[in-house]
């Protein structure tokens, strides 16, 4: 008889009570978090699918020089559009984008005000920081059981999935970037009687914007990762020829699918690096 193995933490099924529970009682915001973003994500993907890809293309490029100033920069984004139109991708890129840009409005509307509250709580930090670190080390497939069950198949639960696996990249930089601000800083503006929300707008979150930019950033790129992983609750996009391909065991279809992801990384890191001057 050994205690350790015969006497098993029921952890598994502890949380299977805890999902029955919310199941249970908290369908009506469930039901209305899905319309909501079902709503967001529709809209979405209209402003990138209604109008000529073309069209779509130059808004892109655009908004890379408002953000860069840099020739280069929307040369490389502008052919990468194209290589993408040319490779007969660009349904699965909108459906992608569209998938990345909802993470990155929820993420950043909620990692940037979380951040900026824990970097002038430093206790209430170290204790939420276990759970930060738990939200970005669990497998990603474990999200996708509760996100079925409480949202169904779709777009819908592979954002749910992406938001929690993304969430602590924002959270964490952005209370980096506010906690890095330098004390002289934040003494002057206090001195000359800047009042606690006048610093926090003309003080540090000018000092921490690098840092915000390369959470979202950051947001970006991991939500990237994940939609293959949500493709396979049934989000559209790039994933879903990289799950085809994997079942048909179809090399050419997976290595064009999975380069067009590489290539829209490349170019959203490059629109939106910011460093610090």
């Amino acid at each position: 008889m050994n205690p350790i193995t015969d006497y098993k933490i029921p952890l598994g099924r502890w949380a299977a009570a805890v999902f029955d529970w919310m199941q249970a009682n908290l369908a009506p915001l469930f039901d209305g978090l899905a319309i909501g973003m079902e709503a967001m994500i529709d809209a979405i993907l209209w402003v990138f699918q209604t109008p000529p890809p073309l069209l779509v293309i130059a808004a892109f490029v655009a908004l890379t020089w408002a953000l860069q100033r840099n020739w280069k920069v929307c040369l490389g984004v502008a052919l990468g559009f194209l290589f993408i139109l040319n490779q007969d991708y660009w349904e699965e890129t909108t459906e992608s984008l569209t998938l990345v840009l909802s993470a990155c409005v929820v993420c950043m509307g909620l990692g940037v005000p979380i951040g900026i509250f824990l970097a002038h709580r430093p206790r209430l930090y170290a204790v939420i920081r276990p759970v930060l670190d738990l939200m970005q080390t669990l497998p990603t497939f474990v999200y996708l059981i509760p996100a079925i069950v409480f949202f169904g198949i779709g777009m819908v639960p592979g954002l749910i999935a992406t938001v929690i696996f993304v969430l602590p990249a924002p959270i964490r930089l952005t209370h980096l970037g506010i906690t890095a601000t330098p004390a002289a800083l934040t003494e002057a503006a206090q001195a000359f009687g800047g009042t606690p929300s006048q610093t926090l707008w003309k003080v540090e979150l000018p000092y921490a914007l690098p840092q915000i930019m390369t959470g979202l950033n950051q947001t970006i790129m991991l939500s990237l990762s994940m939609v293959v992983i949500a493709a396979l609750v049934g989000a559209d996009g790039l994933g879903v020829p990289v799950v085809r391909a994997l079942n048909q065991v179809n090399t050419s279809l997976g290595f064009e699918s999975g380069f067009i992801i590489v290539v829209v990384a490349i170019m959203l890191d490059r629109m939106l690096r910011m460093e610090r001057k």
